[in-house]
Protein backbone atom coordinates (compact mmCIF):
# COMPACT_ATOMS: atom_id res chain seq x y z
CA UNK A 1 0.00 0.00 0.00
CA UNK A 2 2.45 2.28 1.23
CA UNK A 3 4.45 1.53 -2.37
CA UNK A 4 1.68 2.28 -4.73
CA UNK A 5 1.09 5.89 -3.38
CA UNK A 6 4.64 6.76 -3.86
CA UNK A 7 4.80 5.43 -7.08
CA UNK A 8 1.44 7.75 -7.61
CA UNK A 9 2.83 10.67 -5.76
CA UNK A 10 6.59 10.92 -7.61
CA UNK A 11 5.59 11.98 -10.94
CA UNK A 12 4.04 14.82 -9.40
CA UNK A 13 6.35 16.05 -8.04
CA UNK A 14 8.89 15.46 -10.93
CA UNK A 15 6.82 17.60 -12.89
CA UNK A 16 6.23 20.57 -10.44
CA UNK A 17 10.15 20.10 -10.17
CA UNK A 18 10.71 20.56 -13.75
CA UNK A 19 7.90 23.34 -14.32
CA UNK A 20 9.69 25.63 -11.39
CA UNK A 21 12.84 25.43 -13.28
CA UNK A 22 11.35 26.04 -16.54
CA UNK A 23 8.68 28.37 -15.64
CA UNK A 24 8.48 30.23 -12.30
CA UNK A 25 12.28 30.93 -11.78
CA UNK A 26 12.90 32.72 -15.19
CA UNK A 27 9.85 34.83 -14.48
CA UNK A 28 10.95 35.76 -11.26
CA UNK A 29 13.85 36.59 -12.61
CA UNK A 30 12.53 38.51 -15.60
CA UNK A 31 10.14 40.31 -12.96
CA UNK A 32 13.00 41.66 -10.42
CA UNK A 33 15.15 42.89 -13.56
CA UNK A 34 11.79 44.62 -14.78
CA UNK A 35 11.45 46.09 -11.65
CA UNK A 36 15.38 47.34 -10.89
CA UNK A 37 15.10 49.02 -14.39
CA UNK A 38 12.08 51.26 -13.26
CA UNK A 39 13.59 51.82 -9.64
CA UNK A 40 17.12 53.02 -11.89
CA UNK A 41 14.87 55.99 -14.11
CA UNK A 42 15.89 59.29 -13.80
CA UNK A 43 15.28 62.14 -15.91
CA UNK A 44 16.32 62.33 -19.28
CA UNK A 45 16.11 58.65 -19.96
CA UNK A 46 14.45 57.73 -23.17
CA UNK A 47 12.35 54.62 -22.48
CA UNK A 48 9.55 52.96 -24.28
CA UNK A 49 6.17 52.23 -23.13
CA UNK A 50 4.23 48.88 -23.94
CA UNK A 51 2.32 51.01 -26.76
CA UNK A 52 5.27 51.65 -28.62
CA UNK A 53 5.39 55.27 -27.59
CA UNK A 54 9.41 56.68 -27.13
CA UNK A 55 9.90 59.44 -25.38
CA UNK A 56 12.73 61.52 -22.84
CA UNK A 57 11.26 61.45 -18.74
CA UNK A 58 10.92 64.51 -18.10
CA UNK A 59 9.11 63.94 -14.41
CA UNK A 60 8.71 61.08 -12.12
CA UNK A 61 7.31 60.67 -9.25
CA UNK A 62 5.86 57.69 -6.96
CA UNK A 63 3.69 55.83 -9.64
CA UNK A 64 3.70 58.14 -12.66
CA UNK A 65 6.27 59.73 -15.24
CA UNK A 66 6.24 62.01 -17.34
CA UNK A 67 7.43 62.19 -20.69
CA UNK A 68 8.26 63.92 -23.98
CA UNK A 69 8.13 62.43 -27.01
CA UNK A 70 8.61 64.95 -29.86
CA UNK A 71 10.42 68.01 -30.64
CA UNK A 72 7.66 69.95 -29.82
CA UNK A 73 7.30 69.03 -26.13
CA UNK A 74 4.66 66.93 -26.62
CA UNK A 75 3.71 65.72 -23.14
CA UNK A 76 2.38 62.69 -21.82
CA UNK A 77 1.84 61.34 -18.32
CA UNK A 78 1.15 57.92 -18.18
CA UNK A 79 1.83 55.12 -15.16
CA UNK A 80 5.65 53.81 -14.48
CA UNK A 81 3.69 50.42 -15.00
CA UNK A 82 3.12 51.25 -18.72
CA UNK A 83 6.75 51.26 -19.28
CA UNK A 84 7.95 48.36 -21.63
CA UNK A 85 12.16 49.33 -21.53
CA UNK A 86 14.91 52.17 -21.23
CA UNK A 87 16.12 52.24 -24.53
CA UNK A 88 20.50 52.63 -23.95
CA UNK A 89 21.46 55.36 -26.96
CA UNK A 90 24.85 54.31 -28.21
CA UNK A 91 27.81 56.68 -28.84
Amino acid sequence: MNMAILTNIVPFIVVFVIFYFLLILPEKKRKKKYNLMLNELNVGDEIMTRGGIIGRISKIDEENVVIETSAAKTKIKISKNGISSKINKEN
